[in-house]
């Protein structure tokens, strides 16, 4: 087997972020794949040829569909955006996936018969699709010099753009809103942002939607005007990595900006969305990456934020602030934290509350989420997280709610832990998906506490 080569295999599983193990046919030998189902006869061309382990390889097509596609509906972009793998397999069916994964990883890890008896298995999300409460589409075009687009990246393409106006993770809400946007810069030729020639306008589109409130936020992301006063080092334009827009100046933008939030709020008043919209706004990135940077946000109508419900509790969400992008399914995760940390019985009856420590440290602690929903059955939950921005949001949140045995701190969980002096009876971890830093670790065990709760976003890290 070369380098170049196209050859025939079979799907036998897929591992941890989408790495699928194909088995060639001609040869034995193993090819690691991404987008691939298992079950599969797969053509692929060879990237990296096998020696002593696994190669890998780059889909060129799909030969036979594996037996466990059963689902004949799935999104017409199914297969061509970036997005979305699985839409033509069962849910039930991704689920042993999931677990085929998880058992993968961890088993080695913590021993079989370790994790056989510890392992509870994996919880379904109550919603299957419009799922998503936060979605960041790009504007673009879906070949060259095609018409305007809204959506996702084109499987394997940096530049093509897929149009997702019928993408089954969001709600109907957020495809009206996605439908009408595009539609009202495409009629006004509107440019989007080049990132050959970094000219244009038009960049991403951020959408939020509180599945328990029904609020919706939506957020159009643009270059900056070059002639409109900027916040920050592109004020000046001095930032080699930083670029305008000069096909309009600020009156015209105004114009076009509240043209198009007319078009939205007009159909709020005719009853078109489930929900209400909460805010409009537009926020400036000039640059020249295509990772949304806020160099100034404005707000066109209403107010920079929405109120999710989750668990009888209220949370302020802004355009860029972390939260669970599957509302239901953070219910799930959150409601099973608190038993674990509780156990089975531990309820909130006739104004008692159950205490099951004198204090709570919650590190990684984003927005308070996790703290606030212990809260009720803890003495003192005490939250660190290193984002300043989330800090104030969990306080906000904690004031919402009239929670008062929550306090939260700025500051990196290696520094700030010396600085505490109440020591905890238990922690929680949530940490970014690169996990716990290792010299964190040994501090966190030094406390001795009998119960830690890790919720982690990255299975691998987990492991390590």
């Amino acid at each position: 087997m070369k380098k170049g080569q196209v050859v025939t295999g079979l799907v036998e599983r897929v591992d941890y972020q989408n790495k699928g193990l194909v088995r060639i046919e001609d040869d034995g030998h193993l090819l690691y794949v991404a987008n691939v189902i298992p079950g599969q006869r797969v053509r692929v061309r060879v990237q990296k040829a096998p020696k002593t382990g696994a190669g890998k390889g780059m889909l060129m097509e799909v030969v036979e569909p594996s037996p466990i596609e059963t689902n004949d509906d799935p999104c017409r972009m199914s297969g061509i955006c970036g997005g979305c793998v699985y839409q033509t397999v069962a849910y039930d069916k991704q689920l042993e996936i999931k677990e085929g994964q998880i058992r993968r990883l961890l088993a080695p890890v913590i021993g079989e018969k370790e994790f056989e008896e510890a392992y509870d298995g994996i919880f379904p999300s109550p919603d299957v699709a419009g799922y998503r409460n936060k979605m960041e589409f790009s504007f673009g075009d879906s070949e060259k010099d095609g018409p305007l687009t809204l959506g996702l990246h084109r499987r394997g393409s940096f530049y093509d753009i897929t149009d997702a106006s019928d993408c089954r993770i969001i709600d109907a809400d957020m495809r009206l809103v996605v439908k009408e946007t595009v539609s009202y810069f495409a009629e006004r030729n509107t440019p989007y942002f080049h990132k050959n020639t970094h000219e244009g306008y038009l960049r991403h589109l951020l959408l939020r939607r509180a599945a328990g409130t029904g609020q919706m936020l939506i957020d159009l992301v643009s270059l900056p005007v070059g002639n409109r006063e900027m916040s920050g080092d592109i004020s000046d334009m001095k930032n080699p990595d930083t670029v305008s827009c000069t096909i309009m100046g600020a009156d015209e933008e105004n114009e076009l900006l509240f043209g198009w939030r007319d078009r939205l709020v007009s159909l709020e008043s005719d009853g078109c969305f489930n929900g209400s919209i909460a805010g409009i706004l537009h926020t400036r990135c000039g640059r020249i990456s295509d990772v949304i940077e806020d160099d100034g946000t404005d707000i066109l109508y209403g107010r920079d934020y929405i109120v999710e419900s989750i668990l009888g509790l209220s949370f302020k969400i802004t355009p860029f602030s972390f939260f669970q992008t599957n509302s239901r399914g953070a219910e799930v995760l959150y409601e099973l934290a608190r038993r674990y940390l509780t156990g089975e019985k531990a309820r909130i009856s006739q104004g008692e509350k159950p205490v099951i420590g004198k204090h709570v440290y919650d590190l990684y602690s984003g927005t308070g989420t996790i703290a606030l929903i212990l809260s009720p059955y803890a003495a003192h939950v005490t939250g660190v997280e290193i984002v300043p921005e989330a800090v104030i949001a969990a306080k906000d949140n904690a004031r919402e709610n009239g929670i008062d045995n929550c306090d939260f701190i700025a500051g990196d969980v290696l520094k700030t832990l010396d600085d505490i002096t109440s020591l905890p009876d238990m922690i929680v971890l949530d940490p970014p998906r690169d996990g716990i830093h290792p010299k964190a670790l040994p501090k966190i065990l030094s406390y001795g506490v009998e119960e830690i709760l890790y919720i982690s976003c990255k299975a691998s890290s987990l492991a390590r």
